[in-house]
């Protein structure tokens, strides 16, 4: 069979070996510190810890630490704080002069930009600990367990305190597991992490489904069986969302030099229907989650504040697909930049046929953009709510997860960057690659493993 053969063909290769039992090890401590319940916590007591993360914004929380969060372990609050401070660097590369300085400055610019991504999450992770730790209390406290938070006695302030510590120190440490997989492992280490803390949950979810459809009775089995091929069509559409580009076509006029000629060249310029992924999504979600923290994690009397913690609800969907259209367009226009493009096809002796170089070339690639990124950004909140419409239909809210929204593009980015990785050593170790007919499997960048 073609796939024990690229098993073995990747067996083979050492490097690869080593660096996917050297991604194996550290999943598997990460794992491992998922279950780790922070000390002074009884484990039996967090039944109502559980059922506040079954459902809602809180079950995307315990989804991405994979389980951690609602087993009040040392890693309960994940990697998500290191993702919020690179969004907010990255933010500020481009509004700042100082970070646009730094941005330029090559390697150097980079690590420092680094070193201050760590210290925000250190400062995040200061002030989501005893967050965490206050929901915490509250949802023991209905398990008829007390949890002394806060400073009004000595016993309270020492559990806060070192509570915290532990809570930001686990954090740091995934943060540091993902850039040991970068350096060493199978690369992609941050999303990678992520990957797995949402492939953690699908088994448990399958079996649950699977169990609530055997017991409805009059085709049960049938309708189970119906999910999983919607389930992969939807993972289908999402790997066309994510691979989808738009070629334009460049021409690099020729060159003269002595008697050689140089150039001529007709090469493409590929731009993505979904330049964007999955951030979007994720700004959109951190919009979405204001009310929870308003309200500190607790149920209010608010209809307006309630209709948009109900992440099943048509009002909170509607605006998070709003939002997610609008950030599309802002993200894009981020990391997508017409005139350098222009410019760097000029500096090259490129042009497009028929534009002229210069400011109409950097007009005429923004209409593009911007006519792609339209529907692209249209998909994109389609796949986002597509959980609630599958709750709609009685599926269960942890397997509803996998029909769409953050989980299912950063499971197919991930897995298609993971992928593509291992392919490239296939090849250049002249092995064949995952498919028979020569055909190349493309990351998130949309280039193909060469």
């Amino acid at each position: 069979m073609k796939f024990i053969e690229t098993c073995k063909n990747i067996w083979k290769i050492e490097e690869l070996r080593g660096r996917l039992l050297t991604t194996l090890l550290f999943v598997l401590i990460y794992r491992f510190g998922s279950f780790i319940v922070l000390p002074g916590i009884d484990p039996t007591a967090l039944s109502a810890l559980h059922a506040q993360t079954a459902g809602g914004l809180m079950a995307l929380l315990d989804m991405f630490s994979g389980g951690a969060f609602s087993n009040a372990s040392i890693f309960a609050l994940g990697i998500m704080p290191y993702i919020s401070a690179s969004i907010v660097i990255q933010l500020l590369s481009i509004a700042v002069p100082y970070f646009q300085k730094m941005q330029k400055e090559g390697e150097s610019g980079h690590q420092k930009m680094n070193q201050i991504t760590r210290y925000l999450t250190v400062a995040i992770l200061l002030f989501q600990g005893p967050s965490y730790l206050v929901n915490l209390s509250v949802q023991m406290a209905q398990a008829g367990q007390t949890l002394a938070v806060g400073f009004g006695s000595a016993e309270a302030a020492w559990f806060t305190i070192s509570s915290t510590i532990l809570l930001a120190a686990g954090s740091m440490f995934v943060m540091w597991l993902g850039e040991r997989i970068t350096d060493r492992g199978i690369g992609n280490g941050i999303s990678f992490i992520i990957l797995i803390g949402i492939i953690a949950r699908l088994p448990g979810s399958i079996v649950q489904e699977f169990g609530s459809r055997l017991n409805d009775a009059g085709g049960g089995l049938i309708v189970f069986i119906l999910e999983i091929v919607i389930l992969l069509l939807v993972f289908a559409f999402a790997i066309m969302l994510v691979q989808g580009t738009r070629r334009i076509p460049v021409q690099y006029a020729k060159r003269i030099q002595g008697n050689k000629q140089y150039g001529g060249v007709r090469q493409y310029i590929p731009l993505k229907v979904n330049a964007a992924n999955v951030m979007p999504i994720i700004f959109a979600q951190a919009i979405m989650f204001i009310p929870i923290a308003i309200v500190g994690f607790r149920a209010t009397s608010s209809a307006f504040v309630q209709a948009f913690m109900d992440n099943n609800g048509f009002w909170y969907n509607l605006v998070f697909a709003l939002l997610i259209i609008a950030f599309t367009y802002f993200y894009t226009a981020i990391i997508i930049n017409p005139v350098q493009i222009a410019e760097n096809l000029k500096l090259n002796n490129g042009f497009i046929p028929g534009v002229k170089p210069g400011k109409k070339t950097a007009e005429y690639i923004d209409t593009i953009m911007s006519r792609i990124t339209l529907p692209g950004s249209i998909l994109l909140a389609i796949i986002a709510i597509l959980p609630a419409f599958a709750r709609l239909f009685g599926v269960s809210m942890g397997f509803a997860q996998f029909f769409g929204g953050t989980s299912l593009l950063i499971m197919v980015g991930v897995i298609l960057d993971t992928l593509q990785r291992i392919e490239s050593y296939l090849l250049t170790r002249h092995h064949e690659g995952f498919f028979d007919s020569g055909m190349r499997i493309k990351g998130r960048s949309g280039a193909m493993a060469y």
